[in-house]
């Protein structure tokens, strides 16, 4: 996700103070998570999943790697700290999925990164603060059924890497809107189930 233009140090430093700080409150979020009913929390995901969705649909990420270099590392620096703390809670709360969700609507709506960037960079700190927030909630509420776990992770890592040969030959529009589609079929999906069940 690091590899852009003379500025490729602060920005890997930049990722890691990020990264720092998003671990920290992941393990804030889970505690703060085990306080608060489960209906509220799904909710909350499905609502930013689908409003995300909208928001690639109607106005995509354009950002360039050259505006991305524009910025002064100290306002970077200081928008990776608030942003990691943010994001942290987030995913402590709601979970990993609903963190990168929010972690990748930060990176292009906030920090200014380009949307195949920032797709690399959340997914690059999300494989942390997933573990991070599994093993608290674990720790809280004890283990899933491993079956199901297993099964998961499996068919998470084949797919994964299908759509990122698809994502990486695709153009920045065409990337942000198919973004958008899925996640608000996604979210409608979510809400349909939940409003059945």
């Amino acid at each position: 996700a690091y590899t852009y233009g003379k500025n490729k140090n602060l920005d890997i430093k930049n990722g890691l103070i990020m990264m720092v700080s998003v671990l920290i409150f992941t393990v804030v979020g889970s505690y703060v998570s085990s306080l608060v009913p489960s209906a509220t929390m799904g909710s909350f995901s499905v609502f930013m999943t689908f409003l995300l969705g909208i928001k690639f649909i109607i106005r995509p990420v354009m950002t360039t790697k050259e505006a991305m270099e524009g910025v002064s590392a100290k306002k970077r620096a200081i928008q990776s700290v608030v942003c990691g703390v943010l994001i942290g809670f987030i995913c402590g709360f709601i979970g990993a999925g609903g963190g990168g969700m929010m972690m990748l609507l930060i990176l292009t709506s906030v920090l200014g990164y380009e949307l195949k960037t920032a797709v690399g960079t959340s997914v690059f700190i999300m494989t942390f603060t997933a573990l991070t927030g599994a093993v608290s909630h674990f720790a809280i509420g004890g283990i899933p059924d491993i079956t199901v776990w297993l099964l998961c992770i499996v068919f998470t890592l084949i797919w994964a890497r299908i759509a990122a040969i698809f994502a990486n030959k695709a153009t920045p529009e065409t990337l942000n809107r198919a973004t958008g589609v899925i996640l608000v079929i996604l979210g409608i999906v979510v809400m349909l189930f939940s409003y059945l069940g």
